[in-house]
Parts: structure tokens; sequence; C-alpha cells
């Protein structure tokens, strides 16, 4: 079958016009570097209420994402200038495309159940089956659980063409592996992983992404290898940052500064030494991070090969790493509790300032944000938290606020939840003028501030990993 298709794939000629499904974090950078090496791409998005609007954004040259994206703004202008690329909601235009790639997030809404909302996954990949071509190339960029390639979403792909998955046209799986506010840089330098249900799509997906690559090269593998691939650097992440976590949930304990522990650790260097250690925070949030973990563990409970051989009555190392990262903001919960407790306050009734609500500084990605639990938290207790953000202007039930001034009235507790530029630029004294309280607290969850000049200026000072910190003597 491998040969027909590389027989259709030849009388087909080169990749010249691409389809990108999903409009998001994803879809929207990738579709734009296509639309550089390629003869025209379409971005097909849904006109629903909640994403709708960025179909008339992108068309008239703008960025629908908010923070900083260097680049993007302009290439988004140039591309749909020199009409390469449009957006639309009628995906019958699929059937133009020589290549399809789909960009749909795959959340768990219980990852206790290991069971995954592809919901909109699917949707997406029948809207491609329906309108595919004999020829055409089908690559997920989605995370997905390891084996989804070639069996789901290969069946569904089938079912709605009526074409042969390796005979009529090719199936791979290509994971993106993009951050935040280095959208593009990503996708050219990092090495990108591309894995067919054959060596014919393994080629011709590599046709695809070769021309848009800078620094990164093409990293070619099966497609399952490759969904292991992804799931598991980004469990790994997960886990060095839940060393990094408890590490600092230790030196608290033992009154010392996780930073300068950090730091001897950092400096054991040399042939064959390898040390690295990540930050500990607030939490993790975002769509990868919190749920990659579980799509990895599902991989290996749905395999049909051979039972893990495992030690008995453990759970996952993974698993307790996610356990772990997702205690971080109940954690900050239990500084805010010890901070007004010093200042002989109670949480009923206390006033809260929350600086920041995306999970990553500088962006307005705030998927799964750590801020959320925290919030939660806060207000079963009975405080009066406000929220400040500089790039996040919504979120369905919190007030967010743009201007800083509003939320520090009055507030006794400061928390920094996200390391935005503007919050490492927080006067003491102006904050505590606006604040009106002595003490004020401020607790610190990126190690943003310098706590002894706070402390000096007469806060309370708390922060994760700051164990030489969080008893100080209080400033008269």
């Amino acid at each position: 079958m491998t040969q027909l298709l590389a027989d259709i794939f030849y009388e087909r000629g080169p990749i010249k016009t691409i389809g990108v499904i999903g409009m998001g974090y994803v879809g929207i950078p990738a579709a734009a570097l296509f639309a550089q090496s390629f003869n025209m791409v379409y971005g097909f998005q849904r006109d629903s209420t909640s994403s709708g609007y960025k179909i008339s954004l992108l068309n008239s040259g703008k960025n629908p994402l908010k923070g900083e994206e260097p680049g993007l703004d302009e290439l988004i202008h140039d591309i749909v200038l020199n009409k390469k690329f449009e957006c639309t909601s009628d995906f019958s235009k699929i059937s133009f495309c020589d290549a399809v790639t789909i960009a749909i997030q795959t959340p768990f809404l219980n990852p206790k159940d290991l069971i995954p909302d592809f919901s909109a996954l699917e949707d997406g990949i029948r809207q491609v089956g329906k309108f595919i071509t004999r020829g055409t190339l089908v690559v997920l960029e989605s995370t997905i659980t390891p084996g989804t390639t070639v069996n789901w979403a290969l069946k569904i792909l089938e079912e709605e063409s009526g074409l042969i998955a390796g005979k009529d046209f090719g199936l791979a799986h290509a994971p993106e592996r993009v951050m935040v506010g280095k959208l593009l840089q990503n996708i050219q330098e990092h090495d990108r992983i591309v894995g067919g249900i054959d060596e014919v799509s393994t080629q011709r997906a590599i046709e695809l992404y070769s021309p848009v690559l800078t620094l990164g090269k093409v990293i070619p593998m099966t497609a399952t290898a490759a969904e292991v691939t992804k799931t598991a650097e980004n469990t790994f992440r997960d886990l060095q940052i839940a060393a990094a976590n408890q590490l600092a949930l230790y030196c608290e304990a033992m009154g010392i500064n996780f930073y300068d522990v950090r730091a001897g650790i950092d400096s054991l260097k040399g042939d064959g030494i390898t040390r690295a250690i990540l930050w500990p925070g607030a939490g993790v949030g975002g769509h990868c991070l919190t749920k990659d973990t579980y799509h990895l563990e599902r991989g290996v409970k749905n395999a049909d090969k051979q039972l893990i051989d495992f030690p008995e009555g453990v759970e996952s190392l993974y698993v307790t790493a996610r356990h772990i990262n997702d205690f971080m903001p109940k954690h900050m919960f239990h500084l805010l509790k010890k901070g007004l407790n010093r200042s002989g306050k109670d949480l009923n009734g206390a006033k809260v300032a929350l600086l920041g609500w995306s999970f990553l500084a500088n962006t307005d990605d705030a998927r799964n944000t750590p801020a959320e639990p925290f919030y939660q938290l806060c207000k079963d207790a009975g405080v009066d938290i406000q929220v400040h953000d500089p790039w996040v202007t919504e979120w369905p039930g919190v007030r967010i606020y743009s201007e800083l001034k509003p939320v520090l009235a009055n507030a006794d507790v400061i928390v920094i939840f996200t390391g935005h530029r503007m919050y490492y630029e927080l006067d003491p004294q102006h904050a505590l003028k606006l604040s009106g309280k002595k003490p004020c607290v401020i607790i610190d969850g990126r190690n943003v501030i310098d706590p002894d000049v706070f402390i000096r200026d007469g806060f309370i000072y708390l922060g994760i990993g700051r164990g030489d910190k969080n008893s100080h003597p209080l400033a008269l």
C-alpha cells in the first residue's frame, strides 16, 4: 500500500496548499510560517460565539493573540497583504489542500478517570475526513494519548472519507513544541518530531515541516513514538518542577534559602555531570503540563503489548509530581494564613490583592491558571480578593483589573502569583502607601521581589522556598 501512496504523492507533486485546523496559540503561528514557505494557507476556525471573532481579525491582518509574541504581528500582516493566507469557517476548502494539520486542545475533564475530552478534536478530524482527497497528508499536532493516531484518528478519517490511510492518504503525528511568548522562535528553532503511520507518510510530513525550520532539524520516528515523545517531554518538565517545589517546601521547613541551595547544586558542572534544577513557584498552569502526564499514563494502560513491570503498591512518580504541583496554590493559601496571623488579622474579611492571573509571565495565556484554585480558596474563606493582570482582560466569574492602584488600595495582603515584568518594579513604599495597612503582608510566589527591601520598609514577607525569611523579625 505504501508504494501506491508514494505514487499518488508523486503524481500530486510538491506540497503547495496547506490547511491548518484550529486558530489558537499553535495554529496561528504555524499557519503564518507555512504561508512564508508555501503558495497558500487556509486557517480553519469554527465561527463560534467564543472564537469566531478571530476570523475577521486574521483576515484583516491582525493578531488575535495578546501578550508579547515577537514578530507575529508583522508576519500576519504580511501574509494577508500578499494574499497567501485566509482564515475561514468553510471546511469544504480542505479539498483544496495538499496537507492539513490539526492543532486542537485535548484536555482531561477529570484526570482521575484517565478519559480525555477528545470531542473538539474529533469534530476537527471528522471535518478533515469529509473533505480530504486522494493524496492529502493529514498531520495531528495536538498532544494526544499514545496510540491515538494509528487507532482512533485513523478509523475516523477512513470512516468519513471512504479512503484508506497509507494507501489513499498519508497520516502522521508531529507534535507542537511551543511556549507562549516564543511561538515563532520555537517552531523554527526547536527540532521537529515527525512520526508517520508508514515511511511514505513520514517523508511527506518531513517535506511539509522542513521549509519552516531554521535551527531545528526533523527527527523521524513512528507515530506512536512521536506521541510518547511529546507526552514524556512535558511529563519530565512537570517532574523537574515538582522536584524544585518539593525542595523549596523542605527549605522553608528547615529555615534556609532554596535559591542558595539551587545555586550550589547548579554549580556542579563538568564532563558527564548534569544537575539541572528548575525553579519553584505558586503552581503549574497551561494546557500542556497539567494534562500530558495523564495522556502518558493512559497510553501505557491502553497499550495492547505487555503488562508494565512496576513496583506493587507504588504510585506513578509522574502522577505524584502532578499532585505536588497541584498543591502549590494551596501552599500559597497556607502562606496567606500565616501572614495574616502574624499581622493580627483574620482570613474572613481580609482584603487580598492578587497580582497575576495568567499562568505564564508577560502573556494572556490563563489556561488552567494556578491562580484560580488559590482565588477559590480565598473566596470560600470569606476573603475580599481583587485581581490584577496587565494582559488578561476577562475571566468567567472573576473581575480582573488592568490598573494596579485600585487592587492595592486598602489591601491587607499582596500576593504575587505571576512573574509579570511590571511586578519586578513594584515599589514597596508606594505599595505600602496605597495599602494604608501597617503592617502589610506580601507573599511572593515567583521570587520576584527583594525580601530585605520590603521587610525594611515595614512589610511582613513570605515567599516560596524562603525559609530564611519567612519568620523574619518585624521592622519597627
